[in-house]
């Protein structure tokens, strides 16, 4: 009997485990529906080969969690198989051997219909998220993720002296958005994050900028001073910028005129 206690025990900890795994890799910027999966994949070690897998484990908090994952999924199988041997050894055809099949069924229902309740779900995910917020360090997003950093683009920290094309403009005035450029963030050079912009935000020598946009573009605005070939400078980028809205328009009804034909 203690071998069949142990076994619903084991799943009983291999659920509560995927899921403190799965709310930890929202914590990293997953969605709720691929932290489950990757949980539950890593943890049983099936179907843990897709792309979405790969991805997963590029980013290195994301990784040590699913390492962790494996690691406790392994032993919890091999331990839960043992028990399960142990439970149903030497009972031969009697009644004590339905007893234990039918206590073995019924945990088995009952942790299936906790772990499919949304009630039993949402206090459960309360719990493991404070804990985790509390006792742990993985608010951690991947922006690179989030923000589509590839290819061309990136984010960069653009520091403003007294010379540069952007001293002393107001937000309204740099037209940073015409070059394809978006200012993410202010700061001051006396550490002030100034996250919650206007148009009327001025812009002064010693602040730092972080903007995202094409590496292109962000290597050029980071060396631009004052004067007419500043402003000539940003007047290029702007027709080149205005070009690649033209050349991706193109390819939209391009490609909704393909859909149609499909369709």
């Amino acid at each position: 009997m203690t071998g069949i206690i142990s076994v619903i025990i084991i799943l009983a900890f291999s659920i509560i485990i995927t899921r403190i795994a799965s709310i930890a890799l929202t914590h990293t910027g997953l969605s709720h529906q691929a932290s489950r999966f990757q949980a539950r994949s890593a943890f049983t070690g099936v179907g843990f080969t897709t792309n979405e897998s790969e991805k997963a484990v590029n980013h290195p908090v994301r990784r040590r969690i699913l390492q962790l994952l494996m690691i406790l999924g392994n032993a919890g199988i091999v331990t839960g198989v043992a028990s399960l041997i142990i439970g149903f050894s030497g009972i031969g055809n009697n009644a004590g051997g339905w007893l234990r099949i039918l206590i073995l069924i019924a945990g088995i229902a009952l942790l299936w219909t906790l772990a499919n309740s949304k009630w039993a779900n949402k206090k459960l995910s309360i719990i493991i998220d404070k804990f985790l917020t509390r006792y742990t360090k993985l608010d951690v997003n991947d922006y690179a993720s989030l923000l589509h950093l590839s290819g061309e683009f990136r984010i960069s920290e653009i520091s403003i002296d007294e010379n540069h094309w952007l001293t002393g403009k107001k937000l309204i005035n740099s037209k940073l958005r015409d070059e394809g450029l978006n200012l993410i963030a202010i700061i001051r050079s006396d550490k002030t994050f100034i996250g919650n912009r206007n148009g009327e935000t001025k812009i002064k020598k010693g602040d730092s900028l972080i903007i995202y946009g094409r590496a292109k573009t962000l290597n050029k605005i980071d060396k631009r001073f004052k004067g007419i070939v500043g402003n000539t400078e940003h007047d290029e980028l702007v027709e080149e910028q205005e070009e690649v809205l033209e050349h991706e328009k193109e390819e939209d009804r391009e490609s909704s005129s393909d859909k149609k034909k499909v369709g």
